[in-house]
């Protein structure tokens, strides 16, 4: 039986706050993360175009010989994954699995909120797919979930200007609006995988009181407790402590900007989609 790593795909590069936590819960695996990020920004695009791209290259990780596969992406698994679950994966390989980070997210703020007021804070994409109300209702209908778009958050992250007055100015901004829509939030979610990057600014702005959580701790944990409970993919999953980096755009862009993340130097391949 041939042994794979675990996939982990990004239109960016807010992902590897993801995969970083994913690796130190589960360091045995290898890994493979893929950056769409000649394309990115996804938040901004159509469900079509999400779809599409999101597809491509989930068939490159598997093309990698990933069975299981991570959409470390909050607009990717708001406007794609439910689709390749149903319709795609029965035609390429019914025994391959593609999982999102906005399930584990839900499940996860169940147990933390206390007055059922939440919070979330996001691209466009994300808020307006409007997956995670509708998500949150599945399982908790009595939770009240307001949004808010935080359009600037992600170029002040990747461009490394998130620690500046100037980033400072929009996290509050954002996050005021936030509480203005409802003052009762006691929760607030982090619904892009950038965000974690300034967590402690949304903290200080949010105020004490409020819970700010961000996704890649429940991930992991909803990862592990995946690969426990699935003894027939785990048993797939090569264990040699690895992890390889492709990217759409140029690699020696990626390695730069990865850094931002990841705290660390990395090796990164350029990897035209088919």
């Amino acid at each position: 039986m041939k042994k794979t790593p675990i996939g982990i795909f990004d239109s960016g590069y807010g992902g590897l706050t993801i995969l970083n936590k994913i690796r130190k819960h589960l360091p045995q695996y290898d890994y493979v993360y893929l950056g769409d990020n000649a394309r990115t920004p996804y938040g901004s695009r159509s469900f079509e175009i999400v779809y599409q791209y999101t597809l491509q290259c989930v068939k490159a990780l598997f093309a990698m010989n990933c069975r299981l596969v991570i959409l470390a992406c909050n607009t990717a698994s708001a406007k794609a994954l439910r689709t390749i679950q149903q319709r795609d994966l029965p035609k390429i390989d019914a025994t391959r699995r593609v999982l999102g980070v906005i399930r584990p997210t839900i499940e996860a703020v169940g147990q933390i909120t206390k007055n059922q007021h939440v919070g979330l804070l996001a691209t466009s994409g994300t808020v307006q797919s409007q997956s995670y109300p509708a998500e949150i209702h599945k399982l908790f209908p009595e939770i009240k979930i307001t949004s808010e778009e935080c359009p600037m958050w992600v170029p002040l992250i990747e461009n490394n200007e998130f620690e500046n007055v100037g980033a400072d100015f929009f996290i509050k901004k954002n996050v005021e609006n936030l509480l203005k829509k409802d003052s009762q939030i006691d929760t607030i979610i982090l619904g892009c995988t950038h965000y974690p990057l300034i967590h402690k600014q949304i903290e200080h702005f949010a105020g004490e009181r409020i819970k700010v959580f961000s996704q890649g701790e429940v991930v992991a944990k909803s990862l592990a407790d995946y690969l426990k409970r699935h003894t027939e993919i785990e048993e797939r999953c090569s264990k040699g402590s690895s992890c390889s980096y492709f990217t759409t755009e140029s690699s020696e862009k990626f390695c730069s900007s990865a850094s931002i993340f990841l705290k660390e130097k990395i090796a990164a391949q350029h990897l035209e989609l088919k």
